[in-house]
């Protein structure tokens, strides 16, 4: 794929028309960063904040407050990023080589219950990481979603959500950022409370709230629920959380405005290639554009997905131009995970186009040699960057940075691991 210098066609937006995001001066700096070929400028004499990514993925979380962090003239350190998937967690360190990179699961480390002592371990982690500014964090939701039948719900992994209140007594950040489907407050577990609670009682200042993603310049139909916990004298998390921006008050972001700029060349990367449909699903695409439509009959979509309450109207959609996208998933690359056919081309969004939508910016590396499954699971499973950079811009100039003795101290590589992902993830990181 190639860019037309970076810029898009004009989009009528038909959620709230009043103006169109190329003659909006804030999408169009947004959308130069998004297609921006290198990360922003950092300079050494910046004041330095620390953060920690539980559950990082391929870093989307860390991506956003970089951004942010860019823009205060500050700098990060990240002593500590932890994800069991080996390509997830190779990916983070490409993108942020001097992280303290551990592919490990997150209760391996913080391996005690709330309330308890600490364990051996997480008696050593407060002197292996430091300081702490911002404790992030996007367990995995599979559990809560809505895509997922009830008895998912009873799915071990919502108790990690959980896990995060406990890394927030161990490591005691200033602040904890918690991001999840908005399903997870319905947890039958009650994880968001037990986890609400257990801050509280640690001191924190906690707020949650469900936020539309579009408000913080997200070009998706997509709706996170955010806990956020404050100490010190930063404001309020209600007052953050209430006040956070970053979109535009009188339109949305578009497909178009996210990806209009990326056109068909040969030859591609599979970066920039769909994936190849079915005969069947050829078919179905070809009807969409040969109709001139966006949904599928009832009879030309599967049987196992007609007349039944469970099926999203959105399977085997074709996206529009001029509205945002629905919720990015890692079925992106199938029309029968979702709308998910490019509006004017016979195909399904590619890793790229899915990433652009995610607001992952292309100076991020995803790994050319990855496999498809592979940038499916990390773009598909990452939290969009700017909803952390907005959540940063309002949070980072309130932060102490460290000290000249934390910052020397940490470019000793104190807390880092030795850059080195295995490819098997071992029971406790690389380490510790």
């Amino acid at each position: 794929m190639s860019s037309r210098n970076g810029r898009v066609r004009n989009a009528v937006v038909v959620d709230s028309p009043t103006t169109s995001p190329t003659s909006c001066p804030a999408c169009r700096a947004d959308l130069e960063r998004l297609t921006r070929r290198r990360p922003p400028t950092v300079e050494k004499d910046w004041p330095v904040l620390s953060v920690v990514d539980l559950f990082c993925g391929c870093g989307g979380m860390t991506i956003g407050l970089l951004e942010a962090a860019a823009d205060a003239k500050r700098r990060l350190r990240i002593p500590l990023a932890v994800d069991d998937d080996p390509t997830a967690a190779d990916t983070f360190l490409r993108n942020f080589p001097s992280a303290g990179i551990e592919c490990a699961k997150v209760e391996s480390l913080i391996d005690g219950e709330l309330g308890a002592p600490l364990t051996a371990m997480e008696s050593r982690l407060p002197r292996k990481v430091g300081p702490v500014s911002i404790l992030v964090a996007g367990p995995p939701c599979q559990g809560h979603s809505d895509l997922n039948n009830k008895t998912r719900r009873n799915d071990p992994r919502n108790a990690l959500y959980a896990r995060v209140a406990r890394a927030a007594v161990v490591l005691k950040p200033a602040v904890v950022i918690v991001e999840n489907v908005p399903q997870v407050a319905n947890d039958h577990g009650q994880v968001v409370d037990l986890t609400a609670c257990a801050l509280e009682a640690a001191g924190y200042r906690v707020h949650l709230t469900t936020l539309d993603l579009r408000k913080v310049g997200v070009p998706q139909r997509r709706k996170r629920h955010v806990l956020l916990a404050v100490s010190g004298s930063t404001p309020s998390p209600r007052e953050i959380l209430d006040g956070l921006g970053g979109g535009c008050a009188d339109h949305v972001r578009t497909v178009e405005w996210a990806i209009g700029d990326l056109e068909d060349v040969e030859p591609v990367t599979a970066f920039d290639r769909a994936s190849t449909p079915s005969p069947e699903n050829r078919e179905r695409i070809d009807k969409l554009f040969d109709e001139n439509i966006h949904d599928l009959d009832n009879d030309d979509r599967p049987p196992c997905h007609r007349d039944k309450k469970h099926t999203y109207r959105s399977m085997y959609g074709r996206l529009w131009w001029d509205q945002p996208a629905q919720t990015i998933t890692t079925g992106f690359g199938s029309m029968g995970q979702g709308r998910y056919v490019h509006p004017t081309r016979r195909r399904t969004i590619t890793p790229h186009e899915a990433a652009r939508l995610q607001t992952i910016p292309d100076y991020v590396q995803l790994g050319l040699e990855a496999k498809r499954g592979a940038w499916a699971q990390m773009i598909g499973n990452a939290v969009p960057a700017f909803l952390t950079r907005a959540l940063g811009r309002a949070l980072i100039p309130h932060l102490t940075p460290l000290n000249d003795d934390d910052v020397a101290w940490a470019a000793k590589g104190v807390g880092r691991s030795s850059g080195h992902v295995t490819a098997t993830p071992p029971a406790r990181g690389t380490g510790w």
